[in-house]
C-alpha cells in the first residue's frame, strides 16, 4: 500500500516527438531533451492509456499516478471529487515549431462513440509567441456544415477559420466541438480532459515522416464539430487583489477552473476538499508547508494532493512569481 500523499508531488515529464515539434521545450522552458529536433509536447500529468506519470522525488518516488488513484484516491483527489478510477486532467506544454493540423475534439458522448476515449475540452495559456504567429480558433461567423465540407473537399478550409495573433499571457478556451489549430512559433501550456481524442481535417499539404500525407478523420470531424460556436478569442480575465499580489480568474468549465497568480509576496493555495495543480509561468517560488517545501520554477508542474491541505507559495528572488492554478470545480 502506498503511503498517503502528503507533500507537493513532482512527476517525470513524458516527452512526445511529433512532426510539428522543435527544441523550445528546452530553450524556452528549460526541459532536458534528447538529441532529436522535433520535441512537440511535454506531458506533465497524465493517466492516459500507456502514458502514465511517475513521481520523481520524496517518499512516493517511482509511484505512478494510476497507482496513487487506485490506492490513495481520496487522499490525492479529495472528498469533493468522489471516487474516480482515472485522474481527470491531462496537463501539457506544447512547442509548435510548425503549424499544427486543423482539428476538432469530440464531447464526452462522441468521444466514447468515435474514439473509445473521453471527450476533450481544453484551455491554452500562451507562454511565448513569435512575431506574426497565429492561433486558429473557431470558424468564421456564419460558416455552415456544407461550407465546412466544401472547404475540406477543395483544400480551402483555412479560409473559413477565425484567426488572431496571440500574445504571451493570453488564455484561450477550446470547448469540445471547436475547430482549431496552433500556429508556428507558439509555446503554450494546455490543460484538458484526460483524453487524446483528436480528429484531423486539414494538414496544410504537409507530408508525414513516411513521405505520405497524414490520415484525416473527416467523417468524425463533421460529426463532432459544433457549427453554432463561431469565432473564439482570448478570454478577458477578472482581476482581484489578494494577499501577496493579484489573482486573475481565467477559464472555467465543468472540467477545470484556471486562475493565474502574480505574486510579490506569500500567498496560500490548495484545499483538503480537492487537489490543486500548479504550473510555473514566470519567476520561481517555494511551495509547501513549513520545512516540507519544493521549488516551482518556470515550465515546471506540481500536484498538491488534497491530503496536504493549504500550502504556502513564497516567491523566490526579486522577480514576481507567476503561477497558474488548476482545480476541478
Amino acid at each position: 500500500m502506498l503511503a498517503e500523499p502528503n507533500y507537493p508531488l513532482r512527476f517525470e515529464p513524458i516527452h512526445k516527438e511529433l512532426i510539428w515539434g522543435g527544441r523550445r521545450l528546452e530553450t524556452v522552458l528549460g526541459k532536458t531533451l534528447g538529441p532529436g529536433s522535433r520535441y512537440a509536447e511535454s506531458w506533465e500529468l497524465s493517466d492516459h492509456r500507456e502514458d502514465v506519470s511517475r513521481v520523481v522525488e520524496g517518499p512516493l518516488q517511482g509511484a505512478s499516478l494510476r497507482e496513487l488513484i487506485r490506492e490513495q484516491g481520496t487522499a490525492l483527489l479529495g472528498p469533493a471529487l468522489g471516487h474516480r478510477t482515472q485522474f481527470p486532467l491531462l496537463v501539457k506544454f506544447l512547442d509548435a515549431h510548425q503549424v499544427l493540423s486543423v482539428q476538432v475534439h469530440p464531447d464526452d458522448e462522441l468521444g466514447q462513440k468515435l474514439a473509445s476515449d473521453n471527450g476533450k475540452t481544453e484551455a491554452w495559456v500562451v507562454l511565448h509567441a513569435e512575431p506574426g504567429s497565429l492561433i486558429y480558433a473557431g470558424l468564421k461567423q456564419g460558416v455552415t456544415r456544407a461550407d465546412f465540407a466544401a472547404g475540406i473537399e477543395t483544400g480551402t478550409l483555412d479560409s473559413l477559420l477565425h484567426r488572431f495573433e496571440p500574445a504571451a499571457g493570453d488564455c484561450i478556451m477550446i470547448p469540445a466541438g471547436t475547430v482549431h489549430a496552433i500556429g508556428a512559433g507558439i509555446v503554450l501550456a494546455e490543460i484538458q480532459q484526460m483524453s487524446d481524442a483528436t480528429f484531423r481535417v486539414y494538414d496544410w499539404g504537409r507530408l508525414g515522416a513516411d513521405g505520405k500525407p497524414r490520415p484525416l478523420h473527416i467523417a468524425e470531424a463533421l460529426e463532432s464539430t459544433d457549427f453554432a460556436k463561431g469565432p473564439v478569442d482570448p478570454l478577458s480575465p477578472r482581476v482581484e487583489r489578494i494577499a501577496g499580489g493579484v489573482r486573475e480568474q481565467l477559464a472555467r468549465c465543468p472540467y477545470f477552473a484556471l486562475e493565474r497568480l502574480r505574486l510579490q509576496g506569500p500567498a496560500q493555495v490548495g484545499s483538503r476538499e480537492r487537489f490543486t495543480i500548479l504550473l510555473g509561468l514566470g519567476g520561481s517560488a517555494e511551495v509547501g508547508q513549513g520545512e516540507n517545501t519544493v521549488r516551482l520554477g518556470f515550465g515546471q508542474t506540481l500536484l498538491l494532493p488534497a491530503a496536504l491541505g493549504p500550502c504556502n507559495v513564497i516567491p523566490s528572488g526579486a522577480d514576481e512569481a507567476v503561477v497558474l492554478t488548476c482545480v476541478v470545480p
